[in-house]
């Protein structure tokens, strides 16, 4: 059977087809059984700050791992401004460019506590969230004589995510802890000048980034395999410092004058190293098949590690729901 680690070339990649299937070998039995699955998996969590985080995930098969990265992207739902009701605009700003940037704004509230609103639904407190902007330009009187600094000049004349205001509907203000707000107070959302105002409220409820990008919990969700780095014989001297230079910063260090490998995981794949001929035969630079480093970076709704168990939610119910239809089929 072939083993589990895939193999980079300078120019090609071996070893890249997964036989793992009943039947593949004669008189070879690879049916996927669940106690071996149990017994094989682990997850490891590595924190890399308060929005972002890794997750080793060791024994499963690229599947799952894009399973999880599509329900991430496209199925863990969370708020964002969906209507907008403009009273004023007199910027140079358009109202549907406007309101196009409005929706995707993040909001930092727990999409957990609301209902998703169907069309022709009533805004409740359940289903809605609304904001309300209202801010008008000026000049500074105050502004000295030879500034040309328009932050000087003007009043207002920049509109922030802090200039959006919460309204509660209904008990809100109770049941929301901590209350809401956007998850940077310092995005810019539009540029005014002496005269021109914005007036609008705004209404935000519950999706999914299937039905638009701005629903979507995460910046970005993704998988990579574990790299594996093999010497093949000793390096020392100059060629120790020429192959710590082929890899990315940490994943080669040199130890008493010889280079070992400190952190892999580190690896960006270049295969710098095989560019050269001095190095390209004693070096082996692999991929574990098994092994995924999934990488989540939140856009604030929720802790990444939170958006992870909604992920497994999702993917269980949809497991259940295949099964009930695989049971309908077979009676």
């Amino acid at each position: 059977v072939r083993g589990n680690k895939i193999h980079l070339d300078l120019h090609t990649v071996r070893n890249t087809e997964d036989t793992r299937y009943p039947g593949t070998y004669s008189g070879y039995d690879d049916t996927w059984n669940f106690t071996k699955f149990k017994n094989n998996f682990k997850m490891d969590v590595v924190p890399l700050g308060a929005r972002e985080v890794e997750i080793d995930m060791i024994g499963i098969d690229t599947p799952f791992a894009n399973a999880f990265r599509r329900i991430l992207l496209a199925e863990v739902p969370t708020m964002a401004i969906e209507e907008v009701f403009i009273y004023n605009n007199t910027t140079v700003m358009q109202d549907e460019v406007l309101a196009h940037r409005l929706g995707l704004l993040p909001i930092n509230v727990d999409p957990r506590l609301f209902e998703m609103k169907k069309k022709g639904d009533k805004v409740t407190e359940r289903n809605t969230l609304q904001f309300r902007l209202k801010i008008r330009c000026k000049r500074n009187k105050k502004a000295p004589s030879d500034t040309t600094n328009p932050d000087e000049l003007y009043l207002n004349s920049k509109v922030y995510t802090r200039t959006i205001e919460w309204e509660p509907i209904g008990d809100q203000k109770n049941w929301i802890p901590g209350g809401v707000r956007f998850t940077e107070e310092d995005i810019l959302v539009n540029v005014l000048r002496p005269g021109q105002e914005l007036d609008m409220r705004l209404h935000a409820v519950k999706g999914i980034g299937s039905d638009h990008a701005k629903f979507s919990p995460v910046a970005t969700a993704s998988y990579r395999l574990m790299p594996e780095i093999q010497l093949l014989q000793p390096f020392r001297g100059h060629m120790a410092e020429k192959l710590k230079s082929c890899f990315s910063p940490g994943v080669i260090e040199i130890e008493n004058g010889e280079a070992v490998v400190k952190c892999a995981r580190l690896d960006t794949g270049s295969r710098e190293a095989l560019r050269h001929p001095e190095i390209a035969d004693k070096v082996k630079l692999l991929k574990v098949r098994d092994h995924f480093i999934f990488t989540i970076e939140s856009t604030g709704a929720l802790d990444p590690l939170d958006l992870m168990r909604e992920a497994v939610k999702i993917l269980k119910h949809k497991c259940k729901v295949y099964r009930k239809e695989l049971d309908v089929l077979t009676t």
